[in-house]
């Protein structure tokens, strides 16, 4: 099968789904001899878009893990803004070293329902957003040539067959259709509940510069009074990672506890996975 057009799409906040996504797109480029166009939509102004892919070309999407699922407030983009037309597609996820349990899973599914054919499919252990103890530094080179190396070989079982429609339906782990969110835990291992926590200023640190407001996934933090988070916080950390002065953080007593006890008990790192599809007949 000939891939004429190669589009990475992903939303990354801290921007490690990001450098896996162009790690693998630029190898699949280089073996196609084909330029990559970037979808991030990351901010809630690409989420207002849909997007729409042909029979030829390549899609490589990739999120990260939230509570073992795809990010709930992410998730209609997903479903309703990105259209297949028997489209191959490479899935992946980024998760903190705890478990991506059914986020890859879902993806593939949401992927297969809305006209895209998976070929491939990937999970890896990156940074985690906020107990960041965890896969510390990762993605790092040893990761990124992992998704390299991914990429040529999907390129190379995507030109062993002669349509999408040749492609098997791909199984990964994980449920299908997914189950429940992950519940977090605080140390004491009673649940941990900060669905409303938002992310606190410390004035004598910031410098009113407004990155935080720019950066933020939801277009939640006021740019007028960047101390204020009128809006829904889905603790995507893009605030805390990119605020250059260190002033933003999290004080919620349960979040702290739930970090505490992922930071504790979730310290091996993981290895990356990776699944290609089988050729159909």
């Amino acid at each position: 099968m000939e891939i004429r057009r190669i589009v990475a799409a992903y939303f990354s906040p801290t921007g490690n789904t990001e450098a896996i996504a162009k790690a693998i797109a630029k190898a699949a480029a280089q073996e196609t001899n084909l330029p990559v166009e970037f979808i991030d939509f990351t901010r809630p102004q690409a989420r207002e878009k849909t997007y729409e892919f042909e029979k030829d070309d390549l899609l490589i999407i990739g999120l990260p893990v939230y509570a073992g699922r795809l990010p709930n407030k992410i998730l209609p983009f997903v479903q309703e803004n990105l259209r297949g037309n028997d489209t191959v597609s490479v899935a992946f996820v980024c998760y903190g070293n705890r478990s991506f349990d059914d986020g890859l899973s879902e993806l593939v599914y949401e992927q297969e329902r809305t006209g895209f054919r998976p070929a491939g499919a990937a999970a890896f252990a990156t940074q985690h957003a906020f107990a960041t103890a965890l896969a510390h530094g990762r993605p790092n080179e040893a990761d990124l040539e992992e998704a390299k190396q991914f990429a040529l070989d999907l390129m190379e079982r995507v030109k062993s067959i002669g349509t999408a429609a040749g492609i098997a339906p791909l199984q990964v782990d994980g449920n299908t259709p997914p189950g429940p969110y992950y519940r977090p835990k605080r140390m004491d291992g009673e649940p941990a509940v900060f669905l409303k926590a938002k992310p606190v200023t410390n004035p004598e640190k910031c410098i009113t510069c407004g990155t935080c407001a720019r950066v933020c996934s939801m277009g939640s933090i006021d740019p007028a009074d960047v101390t204020q988070t009128p809006g829904i916080c889905i603790k995507c950390q893009a605030c805390v990672t990119h605020c250059q002065a260190g002033a933003k953080y999290f004080d919620h007593p349960d979040f702290l506890s739930h970090k505490e006890m992922l930071e504790t008990n979730f310290r091996e790192e993981k290895k990356n996975r990776f699944w290609i599809a089988n050729v159909c007949g």
